[in-house]
C-alpha cells in the first residue's frame, strides 16, 4: 500500500484496502490468497482519499477449504515441538475474488502491512510484515504479484498457478510452487497420447496465460519431436462469445480428430460443452487439463454422455489427517459467536444452510428467507465443504505452508560462523532480509506425512508428479472421477506412465480406445513420406526401392541391403543373393562338360589309334609326329573348356585363357607346319627343288612349332602380369542376383590372343588352300582347308556373340566355340584316315596312298 510522508520519521499510510481476511497472530506471519469468492464489484481501481471498497460475492466452498487448510497446517506446526520450537505461526488470509487488481492490492498489503503509521528507522532493519506469501491460484495474478515482490525476494509459494512461464528463476527470483508447471502437464500428457497411439489431436486452449503458455509449450517442446500433431488449435474466447465458440465447434465437428485436448478452465468448458451438446457432437475422447479435470460443476445430466470416459490430469491427491475435525470445529466455534465476528464463516453458513444472520436484508425477510442460529448442524448435510477424501489443492496448500516452516526452522538453526552468507554468517529473525529467506526456501527439502518428497528445482518448481483421472460413469447414471494411473518424472529415469488400463471407462463401442491417426502407421516393407503442406503425422506409405528394407512400422527411411544381399519381394528382410554362373549342376553347365570329356576321350581313342598303326602308309605319309602333337593339343583344348565352368575364382580365371590360348596356338601352329611341309614337299618333286627340303626337316619342325607357341606364352604371361583376369560379382545384369564371372582384365590382352590364333589360323587356311590339287592321291592339304575353313568361321560367329551375351552365357559361348573348333579340327582332319585304319584297311597301302592304284 502507498505511504505519505507526514513527517521526518514517520511514514502515513494513504489509504486502507477492506478485504475479507483471516487472520491469526503469531511471532512470524505467513500471508495467503485464496479464492472465497467468485465474483467482484469493483469499479474504481484509483487510490483517493475515500476509495471504493470491493463487493465480492459468489461463495467458492472449495476456495474456502483451501483457506482453512493453510489455517490448519499453521496450527499443526505450532503443535510440533520439533518444527519451530521456540516460534508461534500466524496467518493473514486474504480473499482475491478471482480478480486481478483485488489479488495484487491483497499482495502488497501483505508485502507492506496495514499499520497506518510506519516509523522510519535508518538502520532499516526488522522482521518483514510476513515472511511469505501462500499464492495466488491463478497463474495471471501470480505473475503480476511476482513482477513486484520478486524484486524485493518476498517469496511466493503458489498452490495452484502452473504457466511454465512463472519457471523463469531470472525473471521471477522469488517465486516458488508445489504444483508442477504446465510445461511438464504438457509432456505428461503427451506421454498418454504416445501411450494410446494418438498422433491426430485437437487443441483447446483458454484465453490467458494458463491456456496460451500450454499452447506454446506443446508447439515448441512436443510438435517438433514428431510425437503428436495438431489438426486444429483454437483459443476459447475470453468473454465465450458465442459465436466463436459456434465456429470452434464446429471445427472440432468436421475434423477427423477423435481426441481433444483441453487447457482451459471450467468457466471456459461449460459454455464449449453447451454447443458441443447443441451440434450433437459425440464419438470424441477428451483430454482434461488440471484445472477442469475434477470440475464437479461439469457432471450434468446432458453433458455426461459427451463427456463420460474423459480422460485428465490432476494434481496429487492427498491426506491430511485431522482436517475434517479441524473444519467442523472451526466453524462450530466460530458460528456459536456473534454474527460480525468473522464475515468469511459467516458468509459460508449462509451459502451452505441458505439462510442470513441478522439483520437480514429487508428484502430477503420479506421473501420469506430463513434466519441463520448458528446451530444449524453441518453434518446432517450434504458438502463437498467435508468431504476431505480427495484433497489436491488443499495438499498443495498444505506442502506450500510446511515448505515455508522448513525455511524458517533451517534458517534459525544456523550455527554463527558456519552460516551461507558473506563471512559465513546466519540471518537472525528481527533482522531478516527476504532474499535470505529465499535461500533457505530454495534449499528445502522434507517428507509429507503422506510420504511425497518436497523440495524445489532451480526454478523453483515442485517435482513433478500428476494422478491420471477417468470419468467413470456408474449404473445410476452418475459420474465418478477415478484415478487409473499417475505420471511422473525423476533424473534417473525421465518422464514415466503408469496405467491401470482394466479400470478405464471408455465412451465407446466397444469398450476400448479409440483409433486418432491422420494416417495409419506404414507396415513393412514400406517408409512414410510426408504429405506436402501437411502435419507431419500426415504422410503416404511408399514401397522400399529393390535392394531396401523397413523392418519396422512407420518407418520413416528404407534401409539399403548388405552387400551380397537382396530385399524379398514385400521388403521387409534382405536375403541372400542367387548366384549365377555356368556351373556343373545345371542342364547347359552337364551337357558342355560332357562333350568336352567326350572329345577327350575321343582323342584318346584316336591317338591309340594312330599309335597302333603308326606304321601304316596312310600314318606316316601325313607326318606323323605333327598328327600326334595335333592330337594333343586338341586334347588340351577339349580340357580346357573345363576351366570356364564351375564358380569362378582367381587360379582359373587366369589359366583359363592362358589354357586356350597356348593350346590352340600349339594346335594351329601344328596344323600350319603340317601345310608348309606338303608345299615344301610339292616344290622339292620338281627339277632344282630339293634344296628347300632341308628347311623343313624334324628339328625345324619342332622348332617352328616351339616358337609359334611360345610367343603365344609370351603374351599370356604379359597379359596376366600386367592386368590379370579375376572373379568380379557382376549385378549390372540383375539387381537380385549375382553373376559370378571373369573379367578379362585387359580387353587388349585378350584382343591380341585371338588375334595372334586367327593370324596363324588364317595362315594356315591360305597356305592350305594353294595345295589344295596337288596332285597326291590322299593330299591333306584339302582337309586341312576345310578344318581351317571351319576354325575360322566359328571364331568369327564368336565375337559377336560373346560379346553380346551376358554372365554365364558368355562363358557358355566361348566353351561351345572351344568345342566347335575343336570337333571341328578332330573331324575335318583325322575323320577321313581314321575311316581308311578302321573300315578300309585295303586303302592303306602306300601303293593307294601315292596314287598309283
Amino acid at each position: 500500500m502507498p505511504f505519505v510522508l507526514g513527517s521526518l520519521s514517520t511514514c502515513q499510510l494513504q489509504g486502507q484496502f477492506h478485504l475479507n481476511t483471516m487472520q491469526k497472530d503469531g511471532d512470524v506471519i505467513l500471508g495467503g490468497l485464496f479464492e472465497i469468492h467468485f465474483f467482484s464489484d469493483y469499479p474504481d481501481l484509483t487510490f483517493t482519499s475515500q476509495p471504493q471498497q470491493p463487493v465480492c460475492f459468489g461463495f467458492d466452498v472449495l476456495g474456502f477449504r483451501q483457506a482453512l487448510t493453510m489455517a490448519f497446517a499453521v496450527k499443526e506446526i505450532n503443535s510440533n515441538t520439533d518444527l519451530l520450537p521456540n516460534v508461534t505461526l500466524g496467518y493473514s488470509l486474504y480473499d482475491n475474488c478471482v480478480e486481478l487488481s483485488i489479488g495484487f492490492r491483497a499482495a502488497l498489503s501483505l508485502a507492506a502491512g496495514q499499520k497506518k503509521h510506519f516509523v522510519l528507522n535508518d538502520s532499516c532493519v526488522g522482521a518483514p510484515p510476513v515472511l511469505g506469501i501462500v499464492g495466488d491460484s491463478s497463474s495471471t495474478r501470480s505473475i503480476a504479484i511476482s513482477n513486484v515482490l520478486g524484486l524485493y525476494r518476498v517469496p511466493l509459494v503458489s498452490y495452484f498457478a502452473t504457466c511454465s512461464c512463472l519457471s523463469d528463476h531470472t525473471k521471477y527470483p522469488a517465486f516458488f510452487r508445489t504444483i508442477p508447471s504446465d510445461a511438464f502437464q504438457v509432456h505428461a500428457i503427451i506421454q498418454i497420447l504416445k501411450h494410446f497411439g494418438w498422433s491426430w489431436v485437437g487443441l483447446l486452449v483458454s484465453d490467458d496465460d494458463y491456456g496460451l503458455h500450454a499452447a506454446q509449450s506443446f508447439q515448441s517442446d512436443v510438435l517438433p519431436l514428431g510425437e503428436a500433431c495438431l489438426a486444429y488449435l483454437k483459443v476459447l474466447p475470453l468473454d465465450n462469445n458465442q459465436y466463436e465458440i459456434e465456429r470452434i465447434v464446429h471445427v472440432i465437428k468436421k475434423s477427423t480428430a477423435r481426441v481433444v485436448i483441453a487447457f482451459a478452465h471450467e468457466s471456459n468448458m461449460i459454455p464449449l460443452m453447451e454447443e458441443v451438446v447443441r451440434q450433437n457432437v459425440t464419438g470424441l475422447q477428451w483430454i482434461a487439463s488440471e484445472a477442469w479435470t475434477t470440475a464437479t460443476v461439469l457432471h450434468t445430466p446432458h453433458f455426461i454422455p459427451y463427456l463420460r470416459g474423459t480422460l485428465g490430469i490432476a494434481i496429487r491427491r492427498g491426506e491430511i489427517p485431522g482436517l475434517k475435525e479441524f473444519l467442523l470445529q472451526t466453524l462450530s466455534t466460530q458460528s456459536n459467536k456473534s454474527a460480525s465476528n468473522n464475515d468469511i464463516v459467516n458468509q459460508f453458513w449462509e451459502h451452505t444452510f441458505k439462510c442470513r444472520f441478522a439483520p437480514a436484508p429487508a428484502e430477503w425477510t420479506e421473501a420469506g428467507g430463513a434466519l441463520c442460529t448458528g446451530h444449524e448442524d453441518l453434518q446432517n448435510i450434504d458438502t463437498e465443504f467435508l468431504d476431505v477424501s480427495n484433497l489436491r489443492p488443499e495438499y498443495n496448500v498444505y506442502k506450500a505452508v510446511y515448505a515455508l516452516a522448513h525455511a524458517l526452522d533451517q534458517l534459525l538453526r544456523c550455527e554463527p560462523g558456519r552460516g551461507p552468507f558473506p563471512g559465513n554468517s546466519c540471518a537472525t529473525l528481527h533482522a531478516l532480509e527476504p532474499w535470505q529467506f529465499v535461500h533457505y526456501l530454495q534449499n528445502v527439502n522434507f517428507t509429507t506425512s503422506f510420504g511425497d518428497e518436497v523440495s524445489f528445482d532451480k526454478d523453483g518448481d515442485a517435482i513433478p508428479l500428476y494422478d491420471v483421472m477417468n470419468w467413470l460413469w456408474l449404473p445410476s447414471g452418475n459420474i465418478q472421477v477415478q484415478n487409473v494411473g499417475v505420471v511422473k518424472k525423476s533424473a534417473q529415469r525421465g518422464e514415466q506412465l503408469h496405467l491401470n488400463e482394466d479400470a478405464i471407462f471408455w465412451n465407446f463401442e466397444p469398450m476400448r480406445p479409440p483409433m486418432s491417426v491422420c494416417s495409419k502407421k506404414c507396415p513393412l516393407g514400406t517408409r512414410r513420406v510426408r504429405r506436402k503442406g501437411e502435419p507431419e503425422c500426415c504422410f503416404d506409405c511408399i514401397t522400399c526401392s529393390e535392394g531396401e528394407i523397413s523392418n519396422t512400422t512407420d518407418s520413416t527411411e528404407c534401409i539399403p541391403c548388405p552387400e551380397d544381399f537382396w530385399s524379398t519381394p514385400d521388403r521387409y528382410q534382405c536375403v541372400p543373393m542367387k548366384t549365377e554362373f555356368l556351373s556343373y549342376h545345371e542342364p547347359l553347365g552337364i551337357c558342355l562338360s560332357t562333350v568336352a570329356v567326350l572329345g577327350t576321350f575321343i582323342c584318346a581313342i584316336v591317338l591309340l589309334v594312330f599309335v597302333h598303326n603308326r606304321k601304316t602308309p596312310i600314318v606316316r605319309a601325313n607326318n606323323s609326329e605333327l598328327s600326334f602333337q595335333v592330337l594333343l593339343s586338341l586334347k588340351l583344348c577339349f580340357l580346357c573348356s573345363l576351366l570356364f565352368i564351375g564358380r569362378p575364382r582367381l587360379w582359373t580365371c587366369q589359366l583359363r585363357h592362358a589354357a586356350f590360348g597356348i593350346s590352340f596356338v600349339l594346335c594351329v601352329s601344328c596344323i600350319l607346319v603340317k601345310t608348309m611341309v606338303v608345299l615344301a614337299v610339292f616344290k622339292a618333286s620338281k627339277p632344282g627343288g630339293g634344296a628347300i627340303l632341308k628347311w623343313f626337316g624334324a628339328l625345324q619342325q619342332r622348332g617352328t612349332v616351339f616358337t609359334l607357341t611360345f610367343i603365344q606364352a609370351v603374351i599370356c604371361v604379359t597379359w596376366l602380369v600386367t592386368a590379370s583376369p579375376a572373379p568380379y560379382k557382376n549385378t549390372d545384369y540383375h539387381n537380385d542376383k549375382i553373376v559370378y564371372e571373369c573379367v578379362i582384365g585387359s580387353s587388349v590382352g585378350f584382343a591380341v590372343l585371338l588375334g595372334y590364333i586367327g593370324l596363324l589360323a588364317l595362315l594356315s587356311f591360305m597356305l592350305a588352300f594353294l595345295a589344295r590339287n596337288l596332285p597326291d592321291n590322299f593330299n591333306e592339304a584339302k582337309l586341312i582347308t576345310f578344318s581351317m575353313l571351319m576354325f575360322c568361321a566359328v571364331w568369327v560367329a564368336f565375337v559377336p556373340a560373346y560379346v553380346n551375351s551376358p554372365g554365364k552365357y558368355a562363358d557358355a559361348v566361348e566353351v561351345f566355340a572351344i568345342l566347335a573348333s575343336s570337333f571341328g579340327l578332330l573331324v575335318a582332319l583325322f575323320g577321313p584316315k581314321c575311316y581308311i585304319i578302321l573300315f578300309r584297311p585295303e586303302r592303306n597301302t602306300k601303293k593307294v596312298v601315292m596314287g598309283r592304284v
